[in-house]
């Protein structure tokens, strides 16, 4: 089966099985965990933060940020397709009692500055009290350019207002740009780092900022429920994850990229060219295509095709082959 679903549905591989294994564990919500302290430091030092927090997912890591940054009655801004305005059940508002303010994406995935200066409230009694700024990097596989978070960043700074980085992707956009993933935080005073996508772990997300912004996240998430006592089993994934599987995410961005130069002459079906591991196939045929390749043993839920390390190059040309055939019987 090729799964083009998502790339959370990766499988660990039997060298990140063996460090599961072996890990060391210790019970983390005593903070004894000393293989979970491993990675919570590794992480937080790769992105130029002072301190981590070991999560169970990107949602997780996503609320855990808003409640430690806002306060019940205020506000935080989000793109209005992101993950944690659309995609997270809600949970600022309900659990936190802040109110999410949405701003419409543009194409490149950024929120236009003029936009976020639109909505931000002023101080009144009547309104919400606008805290932070949440973007997201990448976005439908797009990735946010450098010159555009210096602008974000300043804009923010400027107006007193705080920075979350959904980057459940972001060692994707890095890869993109050549840069380490530190470039990229420097701007954020918060960032969430997915570990079960394209790093390919069973579970499991970093949130990494300030000492004291962690120290409050921690709060929460032992209210929450996130304190997970021995992780240091799914931990170790984590490690080997941002040990090994980093450079090698430009190989998915490579099978992306394959795919979508192979079905670009294509009478019914048509693509964008992908800036990292995410093909975005635009078809009035969809539902048939999907069924088409179902068929075949190909999987799909919607017309993003996310490519990742249980893609073979072997894989990309099935896939090539198969689309290019639904096209011309369409």
């Amino acid at each position: 089966m090729i799964d083009l679903r998502s790339d959370t549905v990766t499988r660990p591989s039997a060298e990140m099985l063996a460090c599961m294994t072996s890990a060391e564990t210790g019970d983390d919500v005593y903070g004894e965990d000393p293989t979970v302290n491993r990675l919570e430091a590794l992480a937080a030092e790769m992105a130029g933060k002072e301190s981590g927090l070991f999560v169970t997912s990107g949602t997780q890591g996503n609320l855990l940020a808003l409640l430690a940054h806002c306060q019940r009655g205020d506000e935080y801004i989000a793109g209005h397709e992101a993950h944690t305005y659309k995609f997270e059940g809600g949970g600022a508002a309900v659990l936190g009692g802040i109110q999410p303010q949405p701003v419409a994406f543009n194409e490149c995935g950024e929120l236009p500055l003029t936009d976020i200066e639109a909505v931000i409230k002023p101080d009144d009694v009547h309104f919400a009290r606008t805290r932070l700024l949440c973007l997201e990097n990448t976005t439908g596989g797009k990735v946010l350019s450098m010159d555009y978070l210096a602008a974000f960043s300043a804009f923010a700074d400027e107006r007193g207002l705080a920075k979350h980085l959904d980057g459940a992707r972001v060692f994707n956009a890095a890869v993109k740009l050549a840069l380490p993933v530190s470039d990229i935080a420097q701007h954020f005073d918060s960032v969430s780092i997915c570990l079960s996508k394209g790093l390919a772990t069973p579970a499991g997300s970093v949130l990494v900022g300030s000492r004291s912004l962690i120290d409050e996240a921690r709060k929460w998430r032992k209210m929450v429920g996130g304190g997970m006592r021995q992780a240091g089993v799914i931990a170790a994934a984590g490690i080997y994850a941002l040990e090994h599987h980093i450079d090698r995410l430009a190989e998915d961005h490579d099978s992306a990229s394959r795919f979508a130069e192979g079905v670009s002459q294509l009478e019914r079906i048509s693509v964008k060219p992908p800036e990292t591991n995410m093909v975005m196939v635009e078809t009035d045929k969809f539902a048939e295509l999907s069924r088409f390749l179902a068929e075949n043993d190909v999987r799909v839920s919607s017309p993003r095709f996310v490519f990742h390390r249980d893609i073979a190059s072997s894989d990309v040309e099935i896939l090539i082959d198969l689309v290019r055939r639904f096209d011309q019987n369409a």
